[in-house]
C-alpha cells in the first residue's frame, strides 16, 4: 500500500479526484470536437458533478474561464450565441469576443458574480442567461437546461496579470464565472508546500 501524500499538493489531488474523478493535472489536446450532452453528463458523473478546469483556459484580464463560459452558452442558447458573430470563440483576437468578455467582466465588477448568475447579462440587444436553477418537477425543458450548467474546479490557477507566478490552489467556477477560491495550508509544518 503506497504511503499517503500528506502534502498540500496531495490534498489538492484528493479534492480534485473526489469532485471531478481526475487529478486536474493532465488535459486533452486543444483541438477538441464539439461536446455532446452525453459527454458532458459522463464527465460530471466521473466525480461528484464537477468538471476539471484547465488553468491555461483562465483569462486573467477578464477573470473568466472562457471555454467553460462559451461551451455553456453554445449548449443552452445557441441562436443567441451565433448572433455574437464569433466564428471561433477560442480566437483571443476576435473583436466580438473581446467586446462580450469586457461587457461581462464589467457587469460582474458592478453587480457581483451572484447577481450576474441570477439575472444574466445584456450585450447590446442580446440577453444571455448565465445559470439555470433547479427545475420544478416535470419541467423537462428546465431540467435539460439545468443539466447543462458547468460546475468546474481548477487547480493552481494563475490569476495575476502583474505577478504571473502567483497561483491559487483551487478555484470554483459556475459556467465560467469564478465563485470561490481556496488557498490550502498544511498545518503540520506551519507552512504551505
Amino acid at each position: 500500500m503506497p504511503p499517503t501524500d500528506t502534502s498540500e499538493k496531495g490534498l489538492e489531488t484528493l479534492i480534485m479526484r473526489h469532485m471531478t474523478g481526475v487529478d486536474g493535472l493532465v488535459f486533452a489536446a486543444e483541438d477538441v470536437v464539439a461536446e455532446t450532452p452525453d459527454a458532458l453528463a459522463a464527465a460530471k458523473a466521473a466525480g461528484s458533478g464537477w468538471l476539471a478546469g484547465n488553468p491555461k483556459d483562465y483569462d486573467r484580464t477578464h477573470a473568466l474561464d472562457v471555454p467553460q463560459l462559451f461551451q455553456f452558452l453554445q449548449a443552452t442558447q445557441p441562436e443567441t450565441f451565433k448572433k455574437l458573430g464569433m466564428p471561433d470563440y477560442r480566437d483571443a483576437k476576435d473583436i466580438n469576443r473581446q467586446k462580450f468578455l469586457a461587457r461581462l467582466s464589467n457587469e460582474i465588477g458592478k453587480r457581483g458574480v451572484i447577481d450576474v448568475l441570477r439575472k444574466g447579462v445584456d450585450h447590446g440587444p442580446l440577453h444571455f442567461d448565465l445559470f439555470y436553477g433547479t427545475p420544478s418537477p416535470g419541467n423537462t425543458k428546465a431540467a435539460t437546461l439545468h443539466a447543462r450548467n458547468r460546475f468546474s474546479v481548477t487547480r493552481q490557477l494563475r490569476y495575476s496579470t502583474d505577478e504571473t507566478r502567483r497561483a491559487l490552489d483551487l478555484c470554483l467556477f459556475i459556467n465560467g464565472l469564478p465563485l470561490s477560491t481556496f488557498e490550502l495550508k498544511y498545518g503540520l509544518h506551519h507552512h504551505s508546500r
